[in-house]
């Protein structure tokens, strides 16, 4: 059973994304048209969460990559892949980087939304830890998968990731994830929810994780390892028109999007510094946070697999395209 929380946090979230963005219904075109060889930037307006894994954009910002390619990114806050969608479609915004079960809808609906590139992923088992995770109370007897049956559980965007590979981790660990309620609340207000009793377990990255945890909280289940390791948490997104009315500057956002990845993977340190001062957190807390693969490369195959769970689930009526919904460049 899934409902949605109309937390203050949500509500916020909500707001402050739309708060950037126009009921204009245009086309999507960039904000201002590529300049060649004149050394003006064009203004390219980007949808990202405000979570870790932003870093990696914020810092290649800093470092002027984007500037290298010809682009100034102007990040517009969102809640989720799926709520960028609308700006995507209507022109607002030119890219998003969010969970793939955005575009993977859009495609069911034929709306022209399409996967260009990755944008970060989950880490290897080996690794023995994630970058998100279902967390709870440490007195909440919550501590393993197949506890999360019958409880309420957070997620930030109802139907996507995080709910297809909760139901995965619950069923494997011998529970019944039909039991699960789902609801939707945005990341930062997870831990007022969890102390408020509104929810039993949240879905939840970093920073929040860490900070949930080290407040004494327990690491239910890592969803994403415990399913598809390696799995992309995060991908780049635009849409089929804009590809082909504006070929140029989607080639060079993805080249520059590529080489700020490659980049970011590199140093660590600075994504961190950029977590400080764009999230506002303490150093020592960026420190511990646990950073993604960074990597334009998409596992294609990965996606396929969690949209067919999500078809075995109910999330999905059917598989999207795939042939249509990615276009690498």
């Amino acid at each position: 059973m899934k409902k949605s929380l109309a937390t203050l946090g949500a509500l916020a979230a909500a707001a402050l994304f739309l708060s950037g963005c126009t009921d204009s219904g245009a086309a999507p075109e960039p904000t201002e048209t590529m300049t060649e060889g004149t050394g003006e930037l064009t203004t390219v307006r980007v949808a990202a969460l405000p979570i870790a894994e932003t870093g990696a954009l914020w810092a290649a910002m800093d470092e002027g990559i984007f500037a290298d390619h010809g682009l100034e990114i102007e990040v517009v806050p969102a809640q989720g892949g799926a709520q960028a969608i609308p700006a995507l479609l209507s022109g607002d915004i030119d890219f998003a980087i969010g969970q793939p079960f955005g575009p993977f809808r859009a495609n069911l609906q034929d709306l022209g939304a399409v996967i260009i590139s990755n944008y970060a992923s989950s880490l290897p088992v080996s690794a023995g830890k994630d970058v998100n995770a279902v967390v709870s109370l440490g007195d909440s007897g919550i501590t393993g998968p197949a506890d999360l049956a019958g409880k309420r559980v957070s997620v930030n965007s109802l139907g996507a990731a995080g709910d297809v590979t909760i139901m995965k981790a619950v069923e494997d660990a011998g529970g019944d994830p039909s039991t699960i309620e789902f609801v939707e609340v945005a990341f930062p207000e997870v831990q007022a929810q969890l102390e408020a009793g509104n929810i039993d377990a949240g879905w939840v990255p970093d920073p929040f994780m860490s900070q949930i945890a080290g407040a004494g909280g327990n690491i239910v289940v890592y969803p994403y390892q415990a399913t598809i390791p390696g799995l992309s948490l995060l991908t780049n997104i635009t849409t089929q028109d804009m590809i082909d009315n504006n070929a140029e500057l989607v080639t060079a956002y993805a080249d520059a999007m590529s080489e700020a990845l490659s980049w970011a993977a590199e140093n660590e340190d600075a994504v961190r510094a950029a977590l400080v001062k764009y999230m506002e957190i303490p150093e020592a807390a960026a420190a511990g946070i646990t950073l993604p693969v960074f990597t334009a490369d998409l596992n294609v195959a990965d996606l396929e697999e969690l949209a067919s769970l999500a078809v075995g689930y109910g999330v999905l009526d059917a598989e999207p395209n795939f042939d249509t919904l990615i276009q690498e460049q």
